[in-house]
């Protein structure tokens, strides 16, 4: 198999295309097929192109991070790969603050929820002074 080894890494980032490729030797011509260790490949996101040498997997998010295996097989046996995958992401808004007017005296609460890989940290400011 191609790659070599038993595992191999792949970092991609999230909303990217992910491609991962496994090329098999053998005679007669191995079968290929992959699949997601403990999950499920995303069915209406996942593509297979080359005769099944190349999974892709379209605007991949973090819960597509995990170990996706290659497994050739022909009469004779069968080789595997793992390529341990892990999707980072850029800070991005889960829930974005939104304007807020308020009388005197009244309350109000604005919402910040972002996320992303690593997780972002969340800071507060008032007229661009840390409160």
């Amino acid at each position: 198999l191609t790659p070599t080894g038993s595992t191999s890494t792949k970092v991609e980032l999230r909303g990217n295309v992910l491609l991962l490729e496994c090329i098999a030797a053998g005679l007669p011509t191995p079968g290929i097929h992959w699949i997601k260790e403990g999950g499920e490949l995303p069915a209406n996101r996942t593509f297979f192109e080359n005769f099944k040498k190349t999974l892709k997997i379209i605007d991949v998010s973090e819960a597509d991070s995990g170990n996706y295996k290659c497994l050739a097989r022909n009469i004779l046996g069968s080789a595997h790969h793992v390529i341990s995958v892990t999707v980072k992401a850029a800070p991005y808004w889960i829930t974005a603050p939104r304007n807020l007017v308020l009388s005197p005296g009244e309350d109000g609460t604005l919402i910040c929820r972002a996320n992303g890989n690593p997780k972002p940290n969340i800071s507060w400011l008032a007229n661009g002074v840390p409160i």
